[in-house]
């Protein structure tokens, strides 16, 4: 097995890929290609719109996040992170979306995008969008997934899954910028956040994250 992930840290994407990778036990080598700027003309190859994360399992490229996990699930499929049928699945696929398309604009796009990374490339931060964003946008998306987790510990089903780990994926950027879940009005959502951030595959990575956050921050 030689499996090789592409792409930067602290997106995202890049995130899920090697938590389902911690979470499925499988070893993975990282290499960094960042998701702006000038990137090697090989990487065309792997991923055709230069978009982060790719994948390589020996001479098979895959591009896509989603599209990753859902073949590393088939190809490894001992302790599925996809759900346990048909039902499960696709509320598992719906989360992981809703993650991907509904909080990264908000989440990963404005707050951490506008607190962290643009700051350290000398760009202004626009604090209007971030607070619409956390004010206006987020709440109602909250909102849902407070009511959709219930006081269950997963979103779907009795165990963990990439819905999971998509969500937490999100408000972790939505934290390196430097905003958390109110408890108060979001009780549920946010203990299942602590949960998932508590486990070995996220405490795995999240130190590099940091120590890179914080080389950024004394560059600007």
């Amino acid at each position: 097995m030689s499996l090789t992930v592409y792409g930067a840290p602290l997106s995202p994407f890049v995130r899920k890929v090697r938590l389902f990778l911690a979470e499925k036990g499988l070893d993975y080598q990282l290499e960094i290609i960042l998701p702006f700027g000038t990137q090697p003309d090989w990487y065309r190859d792997l991923s055709p719109l230069g978009r982060i994360p790719a994948l390589k399992d020996g001479d098979f490229a895959l591009a896509d996040s989603s599209v990753i996990c859902q073949y590393l699930d088939e190809k490894y499929p001992q302790a599925s992170l996809l759900g346990q049928n048909p039902q499960q699945r696709a509320q598992v696929r719906w989360l992981e979306k809703y993650a991907d398309y509904e909080l990264a604009p908000l989440c990963t796009f404005t707050v951490f995008r506008n607190r962290a990374l643009k700051p350290s490339m000398g760009q202004r931060c626009d604090e209007a969008a971030v607070q619409k964003a956390l004010h206006e946008q987020l709440p109602v998306h909250f909102d849902y997934l407070e009511k959709t987790l219930g006081t269950t510990e997963y979103l779907v089903g009795d165990s963990l899954t990439l819905a999971d780990l998509a969500l937490a994926c999100q408000l972790i950027n939505m934290q390196h910028g430097g905003e958390q879940l109110d408890a108060q009005r979001w009780p549920n959502l946010s203990a299942h956040y602590a949960r998932i951030r508590a486990r070995a595959s996220v405490q795995g990575i999240l130190p590099g994250e940091q120590k890179m956050l914080a080389k950024m921050t004394t560059t600007t």
